[in-house]
């Protein structure tokens, strides 16, 4: 499985997203110039100029004709994907650190750090069909809970907001009301901070990794912890197969002790979803792996790392047989 690497980036790599029809991939890093590839050939087809800090996160409509993210700058934007110009900014008093299209794209959920003495927020955004007719006021601003909310995605028919961050809590909203419905236990939650959240392809439930060298995987609905992995090393990034029982874990040591120990463990951990157990390790990456995807095809899935490069690999025909 030869991976294409993809050197388009100078700072490490924060986020990756394809698009619906997998054709696509989106890079985010914080080098505030989030970048599109070709996904097949790994080819650069171009970039998003226009951000002023590192870029945490990015989503992208179904039609792949909008693309959003949010960055350090305090802003969140909404580009045109075909011609790269930025189409509207969101401003916010801190950092934006995620951003999620709803289902059928007229809404957006966005997470904002905790800034002086405000504390972090989740702001629901309506998305006009028109640039031009686009307002600025959220729809719903929740009010989040100490530190900083690394995600939040749309749960199930956009009735719900999942959200996960610095206290290790996973906490379902009411995306109408802003009321909080569900929080995970403390007793079978994790630990330690949550670095990563994605849900599944049919909103039925999702998965989590967390610094606690763990990733698990919750109900969408009930928020009943369904799966545990465990892992050797902090899980920065997490990702699941649309088409296999697979969950892929990605992290590494942290950053700092890595230049003094010398040894990384920089690979993509395979997990099989039903049993729990590792079933194999993709290796490559000179440092942590801060975001993975796969494609909506099941057929290749990318990786980010600290190193600054994405790897593209395809899985391999006996992968498929398995």
């Amino acid at each position: 499985m030869r991976p294409i690497l993809m050197k388009g980036h100078e700072r490490p790599l924060t986020f990756l997203k394809y698009n619906t029809e997998g054709d696509l991939l989106f890079s985010c890093a914080k080098d505030n110039n989030p970048t599109v590839w070709f996904a097949d050939n790994g080819e650069r087809l171009g970039t998003y100029r226009g951000h002023n800090g590192a870029v945490w996160s990015c989503d992208v409509s179904r039609d792949s004709s909008l693309l959003m993210t949010g960055s350090a700058d305090q802003s969140a934007k909404l580009w045109s994907v075909q011609t790269g110009m930025p189409l509207f900014t969101f401003r916010f008093k801190g950092a934006v650190k995620s951003v999620d299209f709803s289902t059928g794209d007229k809404l957006a959920v966005l997470t904002i750090d905790p800034f002086m003495e405000l504390p972090s927020a989740i702001h629901v955004k309506r998305i006009a069909q028109d640039p031009s007719d686009q307002a600025t006021e959220s729809i719903q601003v929740i009010k989040g809970p100490q530190g900083r909310i690394n995600r939040a995605v749309w749960g199930p028919l956009n009735r719900t907001i999942i959200s996960a961050g610095e206290d290790s809590i996973v906490r379902i909203w009411d995306s109408e009301t802003g009321k909080l419905l569900k929080e995970s236990d403390k007793e079978t939650g994790h630990k330690k901070g949550i670095s990563s959240l994605e849900i599944s392809s049919d909103g039925s439930h999702f998965i989590t990794g967390s610094l606690d060298k763990s990733a698990k995987l919750w109900d969408a609905r009930t928020l009943t912890l369904l799966k545990t992995y465990t892992s050797a090393s902090f899980v920065y990034a997490v990702t699941m197969s649309p088409t296999h029982d697979h969950i892929v874990l990605g992290g590494g040591p942290d950053a700092r002790l890595v230049t003094t120990t010398g040894t990384g463990d920089f690979e993509a951990k395979f997990y099989d979803k039903i049993l729990e157990e590792e079933i194999g390790g993709v290796k490559g990456h000179f440092g942590p792996i801060n975001a993975l995807a796969f494609n909506p095809d099941g057929k290749s899935f990318a990786s980010g790392g600290e190193d600054g490069y994405v790897r593209l690999h395809h899985l391999d025909q006996e992968y498929f047989k398995l």
